[in-house]
């Protein structure tokens, strides 16, 4: 016997059953390239272009040796803080390469290779870490709070999973508007602890939204393991509690990150709806440049992943073996972006900064008289303290 109830039929049954937990086995991973850059037999995925898949390699250099200098300059005391993306290259760029310009980007922090792909040049990634006054947030951001309106990526907020809600919204209205694209928000494993993970799912399904939710589960929320967070067979499985599709992808293989995003975004437009993707990969840094990971977890689990499980060196097999890529090249291109990185980091170090003012702009459009008052009382407390302030900054 079935009744209607809210949400369609149910059937009776007289035994009673409790829902299983969990399911007796975890959900598969999607795989392209075993560890040895090789294609699996049988295994389904969105070819690329020479043209495609050598951008795709050489943006993961550059975001790596990036993170690298980026993070030796915080060490030297010329930048305040640095978070990098090591060991989740693929997942930057490889997502990145299956989008469109339209599409719509809600990061967390640890997705600069998004905004690399997209066009952002490596001066203006080095105007934002020195807060100098090319760069677009007017040195009122963190360092690594990157944001671009031409490149349509929205700027980078601290607080966890705030972006997810806002991307549901933002998909909603390209929906709305009947545009050709979709919205996709990047977060952590730690970001489906909060609350505002399960209001963004629950949106997204009961509208239709199409947005792209792409979860790094990288084992680690800070010093926080999974097994801490959460008891479910990971983040995917979620999905299906809210009624949305997705899919578990090894997020250290490049074409199969690509293959999945690629397949998720068409499916997000053309059908309308939301598509969770959970890419398992691991942390290879620290978290950020405030953070020691050898205090909470093994240094071997780390040189491994660092070495055995290395995206770049995985991709980098498949390419050379498809004699895209040589040992000469290579050389040239990490030479390169080493160089042209350490000139914009000289450049952004020489450019002035914004001037103070700019602290009390862009927020209403007619200050209002009491930020005005508070302007004039910093000007005053500088006067008479000049040396209790920095020097660099035009008054």
């Amino acid at each position: 016997m079935a009744i209607d109830f809210p949400g369609g039929k149910v059937s009776f049954v007289a035994e009673m059953n409790f829902l299983p937990e969990s399911h007796g086995e975890r959900i598969s991973c999607y795989r392209v390239l075993d560890d040895d850059g090789r294609t699996i037999s049988g295994s389904r995925f969105q070819e690329v272009s020479k043209e495609v898949a050598l951008k795709m390699y050489i943006e993961m250099v550059t975001l790596q040796i990036m993170d690298n200098i980026f993070y030796e300059a915080q060490r030297q005391g010329r930048i305040s803080f640095y978070l990098t993306s090591n060991g989740e290259e693929a997942i930057n760029i490889a997502s990145a390469a299956a989008l469109s310009i339209d599409d719509i980007v809600l990061p967390q922090y640890r997705e600069p290779g998004v905004l690399l792909w997209r066009g952002f040049t490596l001066q203006e990634f080095a105007n934002q870490c020195f807060g100098n006054s090319m760069d677009y947030g007017k040195g009122r951001q963190m360092p690594i709070h990157y944001g671009s309106n031409r490149l349509n990526y929205f700027t980078v907020s601290s607080p966890i999973a705030t972006q997810l809600p806002h991307a549901v919204g933002a998909a909603y209205s390209l929906k709305m508007d009947k545009k050709d694209a979709c919205a996709i928000t990047y977060f952590g494993d730690g970001g489906t602890s909060e609350g505002d993970f399960h209001a963004a799912l629950n949106f997204a399904a009961v509208m239709d939204a199409p947005v792209v939710f792409f979860c790094r589960n990288n084992g680690w929320a800070i010093s926080t393991p999974t097994t801490e967070q959460f008891r479910s067979d990971g983040v995917v499985i979620r999905g299906q509690a809210y009624g949305i599709r997705g899919i578990r992808v090894d997020g250290n293989d490049a074409l199969a990150v690509y293959s999945a995003v690629h397949a998720a975004r068409e499916m997000a437009i053309a059908e309308g709806r939301p598509i969770l993707i959970e890419a398992l990969t691991y942390r290879v840094g620290h978290h950020s440049t405030s953070d020691d990971s050898t205090k909470y977890r093994p240094v071997d689990e780390i040189e491994h992943w660092r070495t055995a499980r290395d995206p770049i060196s995985r991709y980098r097999k498949w390419v050379q073996g498809n004699d895209w890529w040589s040992d000469a090249e290579e050389s040239e291109l990490r030479r390169r972006v080493r160089k042209e990185l350490l000139q914009a980091i000289q450049v952004a170090e020489r450019m002035p900064k914004p001037p103070f003012a700019e602290l009390f702009t862009d927020v209403y459009d007619q200050i209002p008289s009491n930020l005005r008052e508070q302007e004039r009382l910093l000007r005053e407390t500088i006067m008479k303290h000049p040396a209790d302030y920095p020097t660099d900054v035009p008054v």
